[in-house]
């Protein structure tokens, strides 16, 4: 399976403070597949380290009141495109980002709270039906996958509906 990955959850300084977020269980889970790592704020032209940001409402905001759309927006459409040409079957996204994160960001405020939402190229990519998934749900992931009925759907599944793709692609509906 090809699998969109936040790349800096493979080990890539890519965050916004220069760091990355590498995560041995999302490089673990990817070992039997096709890895596509995309980060969609430097594709958007953003520096590494750069000001943080967050989404206020619409709005994509650094910490110092500027507003960051056109980067986040370009970013996000460039990852979009990646996602789409390589034909994706889902995503493994880093948590709370304005750009990947696939449940909860943060909300705006720069205080660390978070709210329900996701991120600009989650947003993207659930718009194509591509699912996104963060790498606290790949335990769940991986034994969906396994299963020998693949139209056993896990708890997750009504709010995934790529996998109800993949599986028909699968089944070669």
């Amino acid at each position: 399976m090809k699998i969109i990955v936040s790349a800096c959850l493979l080990g890539e300084n890519c965050r916004y403070d220069g760091s990355n977020n590498y995560d041995e269980r999302v490089v673990e889970f990817l070992k039997d597949h096709e890895a596509i790592p995309v980060c969609p704020e430097v594709l958007g032209g953003l520096p590494t380290p750069r000001t943080p940001c967050e989404l206020v409402g619409p709005r994509v905001v650094s910490a110092d009141g500027e507003p960051m759309d056109a980067q986040f927006h370009k970013g996000a459409q460039e990852a979009m495109k990646i996602a789409m040409h390589e034909r994706a079957d889902f995503a493994i996204l880093q948590p709370r980002s304005p750009s990947c994160g696939a449940h909860e960001v943060y909300d705006g405020t720069f205080s660390s709270k978070l709210v329900p939402g996701e991120g600009l190229f989650a947003t993207r990519l659930r718009l194509i039906g591509v699912d996104a998934y963060e790498p606290d749900e790949l335990d769940k992931l991986r034994e969906y996958l396994a299963q020998d009925d693949p139209w056993a759907l896990p708890d997750f599944s009504s709010k995934h509906k790529g996998l109800k793709k993949l599986l028909n692609k699968i089944r070669g509906e």
